[in-house]
């Protein structure tokens, strides 16, 4: 029984960290509008695709008032006002593509984003944690959370393929709640040595790792490759590790010198770390010091949940230690079942960045009279066909990130469980088409 009642203990709770229970690492219920000071603000964010598209964005942004950030009194009143902000930015920085970049935010803009960045803990850039975890609505309130009923506070060109881009990836941020949950009760059941717990704990990250990896691949319903790459893929650029921009950015009454800051990444998603850590999965070299840089993109107390998962007493050893078998076979399916989520993202980049890339390459060298598909495609910045927009080189990247995932298990894959060969990958990404 003394048992039984110290087990009710929770050593690590999502609440400490600000962490929803019922969404997670979403912000829950961002605010649609700010309080009417700003206004100017939200004109001009509200509208950020239709001034790019007229040319107008930068002189809109040039003529708008230096607002102050002391009226901002609420964390969803920072967070809406970041996200604001960052789409102003990165639609005044790349109005005009990769060829007329602009070598300076101008204090209009670049004061209170920096100051309402300060104030988060976050970068003045557009970041996942504006994109996707704070830039949604229900159309109906009372109704699910779908894509049927939900839709983007703010936009950048790209219509609805950058609408399914963003929500597709809420929903895969929404899947992983579940095993968010679990992975409290993984931590517990090691302190109190309780293997049932444990076992029952990575079950359900297993099975919420896969309803990540089938609300990922919806990706391919709701998002034109081609739009991706030519329209989207520009405006989620930063600059750091980009050669459009290779000596970063000037924020105006900030700082005279430039500033580098990475573009929007999947690896600023919280919950991938979390895995990672909670698994023991490593990454070595360049890659692991990009993937820890990515956590300054992130909400800082997301962050800090990340390591206190990474200073907890090691799953992987409390595994070895117990030899239990059911114990080993649920750890080996969740890193199976990370290695299968880390195949569909590659398959996704393949389709999205890897064959429009060489498809663009091949337009411009031939000179195609495809002048619809030629003119998409070669909108997109030449200097990232190998990077993505974090800055990272994207396929290298990704595949060593699987490997290390894949090294992690404890007892050899069965068959089943291995990745399948790139060819493999890259010829059913190329056969997928938009409906």
């Amino acid at each position: 029984m003394g048992t039984e009642v110290k087990a009710t203990r929770t050593v690590v709770s999502l609440r400490k960290f600000h962490i929803s229970e019922e969404y997670g690492f979403i912000l829950p219920e961002p605010l649609m509008d700010l309080p009417v000071y700003y206004k100017p603000w939200m004109d001009i964010g509200r509208n950020v695709t239709e001034l790019i598209s007229s040319h107008s964005l930068r002189l809109r942004i040039h003529n708008m008032p230096l607002l102050t950030t002391d009226l901002l009194r609420t964390h969803r009143e920072l967070r809406l006002a970041h996200l604001t902000l960052s789409v102003m930015a990165m639609g005044y920085v790349w109005q005009e593509g990769e060829k007329e970049t602009v070598k300076m935010l101008p204090q209009t803009l670049s004061v209170p984003f920096c100051d309402v960045s300060r104030r988060l803990g976050l970068p003045p850039i557009l970041i996942h944690a504006d994109t996707v975890l704070a830039n949604w609505k229900k159309t109906n309130p009372n109704g699910p959370f779908t894509m049927e009923n939900l839709e983007l506070l703010l936009s950048l060109p790209g219509g609805q393929s950058l609408r399914g881009f963003f929500l597709v990836t809420l929903l895969v941020e929404l899947a992983a709640v579940p095993g968010l949950k679990a992975i409290i009760d993984v931590i517990n059941g090691v302190h109190y040595n309780d293997i049932e717990r444990v076992t029952k704990a990575l079950d359900v990250i297993c099975q919420s790792i896969d309803s990540m990896k089938q609300a990922l691949k919806r990706m391919h319903e709701y998002v034109d490759p081609s739009i991706f790459y030519g329209v989207i893929r520009i405006f989620l650029s930063g600059w750091k590790d980009n050669p459009s921009m290779a000596e970063g950015l000037v924020y105006e009454g900030v700082d005279d010198q430039p500033m580098e800051f990475s573009g929007g990444s999947a690896a600023q998603s919280s919950i991938l770390h979390c895995l990672d850590e909670l698994l023991g999965i490593q990454h070595e070299g360049n890659n692991g010091a990009f993937l820890k840089r990515m956590r300054d993109y992130m909400p800082p107390s997301h962050k800090q949940f990340i390591q206190e998962i990474s200073i907890c007493p090691s799953l992987r050893d409390f595994v070895l230690q117990q030899a239990d078998e059911r114990l080993t076979h649920a750890f080996d399916k969740c890193v199976a079942g990370l290695v299968d989520f880390r195949n569909c993202h590659i398959n996704i980049v393949t389709r999205f960045i890897t064959i429009p890339a060489s498809r663009a390459k091949q337009l411009r060298a031939n000179k195609q009279n495809l002048m619809e598909e030629l003119d998409t495609i070669s909108r997109a910045p030449t200097a990232l066909e190998e990077r993505g927009t974090g800055g990272s080189g994207i396929m290298t990247f990704l595949k060593t990130v699987r490997n290390e995932t894949k090294d992690s298990s404890i007892s050899v894959f069965t068959n089943g469980n291995q990745e399948p060969p790139m060819e493999e990958i890259e010829k059913s990404a190329s056969e997928l088409t938009i409906e």
